[in-house]
């Protein structure tokens, strides 16, 4: 086991930039789409209907250096996991525009968490990102504004984001900001937002960007934290039709951090806002500083971005994304994995607070040039054909989006889909958590036709960006519904028992690891090295320890079967609950559910599900015959003991307004402790969480009547 990895984990020989046997590999200029995006490509990935990957239609063989005549896929993964020294040395000395080249491609030892990539160079990412573009194409349209009201977009080409860039860039110079300063940005989707990231990489400061739905109080635990110099924020925001107080809470927030010295406030609406005297009139101070400010030269291992996620202590953890590794991986991951060609519409409907609208929305899309979409709104404002009607009036090419909206939408009439032109779709992907097959076979069968290849990705803010997903693949791999099934280049997936040790062949589940490092992974937790140290390489010495399950197929294909903290030891069987999930949401009156694991004196652990009904289930013994339905399908698709002990219909799960499902709330419920919810302040609509305590307090006394009739 160890001396396989010893040789990813000691470090690398030095690389002359430009000297590897890959000189071209990934260098050529992205492939120009169809001429008229009206016209259907050709046919699409699904079950018995694979998409070949030929010319036109996102052949890999143009894509790589002419020296590698006939390299097939398979070839070319064995290369980036076997000579990562000359694959990625070559990717990123070729793909990015350096102002002093690397020395050495990486020093990297996983055992105690030492991650560095391209050392000796210095680059600026925001140059990679706006600077170089606009050197070639500055009228390009850089960002497409899909604001929330439809019809009302907005475009911004790469010359005048750059302008905005440096705008706002001299703005927080004049304010006190320096390199490696922090600054905290509490945004809506807006191009301001990207604009405020990039302005932070100009002068080499470290943004973190917080979700602008997040409570005052989880706003500043996180600029506590990081100790942020200076907060950039909006006096509202609007989606779905609602207004949002950002400023009151950030005005809340600031009274509890000491770092703050000025609070930058842009005008998303015309509403008026007290001014206080931290706070700055953003937009009429950038007017006055040129558009024009000198990109700060960073190392490649200077800090790039902090992007907080929840830790399982309750207190936040700060990840550290670095400048080059994680630029080029963010680059080469949003090409391959979506078939991104030059000149189209990339729609990633994340929001930029999170690592899918880092690295999809703002780095990865625009280091390649693209045209990528800010989405403001909600899947159902004002109707549920949201989506599918912007994917007709902005032509996108690619969709990518998560799981949870799919399944809300398919709750709905197809008819609000397919009144829409999507013919301009090339691409579809899901990301954020496994997507089950209804919802798989819905987003590839009606949204896509049946012709857009699907891509289930897998990857978290940790990763950086994708590491296992369908494409890129063969000519005419197969795409298999609801599963992630490929590593991009340079993961190298492994799977470990429970004593800890490496599980061979195919056929097996365990804890998903990687054995070796990849650009694009983080580098420790702000502050905190030794509790990065704890959590993602003590598990297994020698790994990067996921926190996730998944299983290796026969064909030896990987499967993502939930959180590792979301198994279930029912009596010595440990199961999913992604598992579970999957198999209730077949049915087709389901169209979302939720299990979580109870404690049972007997059985250790009990499923508990929650399930969502569509509204033609109306009746008692209707839903009687479904939850019938359902303990059959799971006994089926599963086995007997994976039936949920407990089933709870309720009207909706609660989620965050990023669309996550906070399943520790309903692990209070199910286990009578409704009292002890903790912060509720994130969920998008609290008064779901008092309609399933009541549906469960109903629930219990049922039972409880049940019992004494025994």
């Amino acid at each position: 086991m160890q001396s396989s990895n010893m040789a990813a984990q000691t470090g690398s020989r030095n690389l002359r930039p430009g000297t590897s046997l890959l000189k071209t590999l990934l260098t050529r200029s992205l492939r120009p789409g169809p001429g008229h995006r009206g016209v259907r490509p050709g046919p699409g990935a699904g079950p018995g209907q694979s998409r070949s990957l030929s010319s036109g239609t996102g052949r890999l063989s143009p894509v790589w250096s002419p020296q590698l005549p006939g390299r097939s896929h398979q070839e070319l993964y064995r290369l980036s996991v076997s000579d990562p020294d000359q694959f990625w040395g070559s990717a990123a000395a070729d793909r990015l525009r350096w102002i002093k080249p690397f020395q050495r491609v990486r020093d990297c030892e996983l055992s105690s968490g030492r991650i560095g990539w391209f050392l000796g160079g210095q680059l600026n990412v925001s140059v990679n990102c706006l600077d170089v573009h606009v050197e070639k194409h500055p009228d390009r349209v850089a960002l497409i504004w899909e604001r929330d009201e439809p019809g009302t977009e907005e475009k911004v080409t790469y010359r005048e984001l750059l302008e905005t860039t440096c705008r706002l860039a001299n703005t927080l110079k004049s304010h006190g900001v320096c390199k490696g300063d922090r600054v905290a940005i509490y945004m809506p989707v807006c191009p301001l937002a990207v604009a405020a990231m990039l302005a932070c990489a100009r002068i080499g400061a470290v943004h973190t960007v917080v979700f602008a739905g997040f409570s005052s109080e989880a706003l500043a635990g996180r600029i506590q934290d990081a100790e942020c110099k200076v907060v950039l924020t909006c006096n509202q925001a609007v989606r779905g039709g609602r207004l949002l107080d950002l400023k009151r809470t950030v005005d809340e927030a600031v009274r509890s951090c000491p770092s703050v010295r000025h609070v930058l406030v842009a005008r998303r609406t015309s509403n008026p806002t007290a001014m206080g005297k931290l706070d700055v009139p953003l937009e009429e101070v950038m007017s006055q500083h040129a558009s024009v400010c000198p990109p700060e030269p960073m190392d490649s291992e200077d800090l790039l971005f902090l992007l907080y996620t929840s830790g399982s202590t309750g207190k936040p953890k700060g990840i550290v994304h670095t400048q080059a590794g994680y630029l080029l991986y963010a680059a080469l991951t949003h090409q391959f994995v979506f078939d991104y060609r030059d000149g189209d519409v990339f729609g990633c409907v994340a929001d930029v607070g999170w690592i899918t609208g880092h690295s999809y929305i703002v780095y990865g899309p625009l280091c390649n040039g693209a045209t990528s979409v800010l989405f403001e709104s909600t899947p159902v404002y004002p109707d549920p054909g949201r989506y599918w009607e912007t994917v007709q009036r902005l032509r996108i090419n690619q969709f990518y989006g998560a799981p949870t909206a799919i399944r809300l939408l398919l709750k709905y009439d197809e008819s609000w889909v397919k009144k829409y032109d999507r013919s301009s779709l090339r691409t579809l992907g899901s990301v954020g958590e496994p997507i089950n097959h209804e919802a798989w076979d819905w987003f590839y069968n009606v949204v896509g036709d049946g012709r857009c290849p699907l891509v289930d990705t897998w990857w978290q803010t940790e990763t950086g960006g994708v590491c296992i997903a369908p494409r890129p693949a063969e000519d005419g791999a197969e795409i298999i519904p609801a599963m992630a099934m490929r590593p991009f280049f340079g993961i190298q997936p492994a799977l470990m028992g429970e004593q800890g040790e490496p599980l061979t062949g195919n056929d097996v589940s365990g804890a998903l690891c990687i054995s070796q490092p990849w650009p694009g992974m983080a580098r420790s937790i702000f502050r905190d090295h030794q509790r990065f140290v704890d959590a993602y390489f003590k598990p297994y010495p020698g790994y990067y320890f996921t926190g996730d399950a998944a299983f290796r197929s026969p064909d030896g294909y990987y499967q993502i079967t939930g959180r590792m903290d979301d198994v279930i030891n029912v009596s010595g069987h440990r199961l999913g609950t992604a598992e579970i999930e999957d198999a209730l949401d077949e049915h087709p009156a389901v169209p979302e559910s939720a299990v979580i694991g109870i404690p049972h004196d007997i059985k250790g652990e009990v499923p508990f599900a929650f399930v969502v009904l569509k509204d033609a289930v109306a009746s008692p013994s209707e839903e009687d015959a479904v939850l019938t339905q359902l303990r059959s399908l799971v006994a089926t698709k599963i086995a007997k003991y994976a039936v949920p002990d407990h089933f709870l219909v309720v009207q909706q799960l609660p989620k965050t307004r990023s669309g996550k499902i906070m399943r520790r709330i309903l692990r209070k419920i199910a286990s009578g402790a409704a009292g002890d919810l903790g912060d509720v302040s994130t969920l998008d609509d609290p008064s779901v969480v008092m309609e399933i305590i009541e549906a469960h307090e109903l629930y219990r006394k049922q039972q409880s009547q049940e019992e004494k009739k025994k």
